[in-house]
């Protein structure tokens, strides 16, 4: 069986082009597997791949897009929390200095909206959401990457050959690599979800590792007496005193 040979230099379809990823998708759901016929494996192989890879794309896209208002928001917030714990700390050493008259209440209402700033950040994660839209964007990059050598490897191999195998262990072993890689794709959007539930429900972002250090370090202390060998009461960690036995007297 032999696919197409360049296929990353291919006219992409469905109308999208270079500009596909800075268009700005809709929510991330299921898609139908496009129906064709497999008279033609390697064209039909071709349909899969660009079906994948547009799939690919637009989960990238739907992150960079909706990492741009948490970056934005981020950055106010965090400045305003940095100018505010400056004024916070400036203002009534001014007014102790006799520099500024009356600055000092301004100085703790600075502090406050400091504080508040930090907090909102911290209970809606938006620094935290930002951080996890480029980290899993750049995730799905790198795998999309891998891919796109790995479907290059598969036709050079096919068209220089010699070719391994049947036409139909071929075909297999292509749709072995696009449904890795969408599975692998399905997985960190998983993984990104889960961090967001977590984080939604403590209220801190805090990492799926540290909260499970931390979960498991209180069911340790909070059931310390429960090993599977308890000692008596009374024992006070000591081995307990076996009753000593006379040897035999010689006759």
């Amino acid at each position: 069986m032999g696919q197409p040979e360049m296929q990353p230099e291919r006219p992409p379809q469905d109308g999208r082009g270079e500009g596909a990823a800075g268009l700005r998708p809709g929510d991330l759901s299921g898609r139908a597997l496009p129906l064709g016929d497999w008279g033609e494996p390697a064209e039909r192989l071709d349909e899969l791949y660009r079906w994948v890879e547009r799939g690919a794309l637009q989960t990238v896209a739907w992150y960079l897009v909706d990492r741009v208002w948490k970056r934005r928001c981020a950055r106010a917030l965090r400045c305003g929390a940095a100018c505010g714990a400056v004024a916070g700390a400036a203002l009534p050493l001014l007014d102790l200095a006799g520099v500024v008259g009356g600055a000092a209440p301004w100085g703790y209402l600075a502090l406050l909206v400091a504080v508040a700033c930090v907090g909102v950040d911290r209970f809606f994660g938006v620094t935290s959401g930002w951080i996890r839209d480029v980290a899993t964007a750049q995730a799905v990059q790198r795998r999309l990457l891998a891919l796109q050598f790995d479907w290059a490897s598969e036709s050079v191999r096919e068209v220089l050959g010699p070719a391994e195998g049947t036409a139909g262990e071929a075909a297999e072993r292509c749709l072995g690599v696009l449904r890795r890689f969408s599975e692998d794709v399905t997985e960190l959007v998983r993984a990104e979800t889960a961090d967001w539930m977590v984080e939604f429900r403590a209220g801190a972002s805090v990492p799926l590792g540290v909260q499970a250090g931390v979960v498991g370090g209180g069911r340790d202390a909070s059931g310390g007496g429960g090993g599977r060998f308890s000692l008596p009461p009374g024992a006070n960690g000591a081995r307990p005193n076996m009753p000593r036995q006379r040897p035999p007297e010689p006759r």
